[in-house]
């Protein structure tokens, strides 16, 4: 996190835009329908998915693009179909999250944009520790393809791993989409 806080803002301009380019570059977007997105705690330096979602919606109009809200009763992550950033306010830790819309089936995603601070070779992620993500993976269907996207390269091993932690598949980075 220290590390990330400290980039510049050109630097972390730079590495944002890059993500987005290897985005368009290495992710098959042929078969997907509906994609789901973290939104960026930007005052944390989080990976700047609202270059994705604005070239998804003029490129790839028939994609559509969830959101989530976190449901604070059940400490779980309800998903939205994004509309426009009208539809937005900010929660209790700042994050941009939908205040209405159509909820949607997490069954029926396609693709899951993950936040992460950082993931290992093997694919396992360290997040924020609150386990919205870990919650609500589990529950996208066998097929959805989960993408962590990071400032950052995967490093070698992270061990303090916990058994209701889910791996992602693939980690895309300013340098590379990782396969694991």
């Amino acid at each position: 996190m220290r590390k990330r806080i400290s980039l510049s803002d050109a630097e972390y301009t730079r590495l944002n835009f890059q993500i987005c380019r290897n985005f368009f570059a290495d992710i098959d977007l042929s078969s997907v329908n509906l994609l789901h997105t973290f939104l960026p705690l930007k005052k944390n330096k989080e990976p700047d998915t609202w270059l994705i979602v604005d070239r998804l919606q003029k490129e790839f109009p028939h994609i559509r693009i969830t959101i989530p809200r976190v449901n604070n009763e059940t400490a779980t992550l309800e998903n939205f179909i994004f509309e426009d950033s009208h539809q937005l306010q900010e929660n209790q830790w700042g994050i941009p999250e939908p205040k209405n819309g159509t909820r949607i089936d997490n069954s029926k995603i396609d693709i899951v944009l993950v936040p992460l601070l950082i993931c290992d070779n093997q694919g396992h992620r360290v997040g924020y520790g609150k386990g919205f993500y870990d919650k609500f993976l589990p529950t996208c269907s066998k097929e959805c393809k989960l993408v962590g996207i990071s400032l950052f390269e995967p490093i070698a091993r992270i061990t303090d791993l916990n058994a209701f932690d889910v791996p992602v598949q693939y980690c895309l980075t300013p340098a590379a989409l990782y396969s694991f």
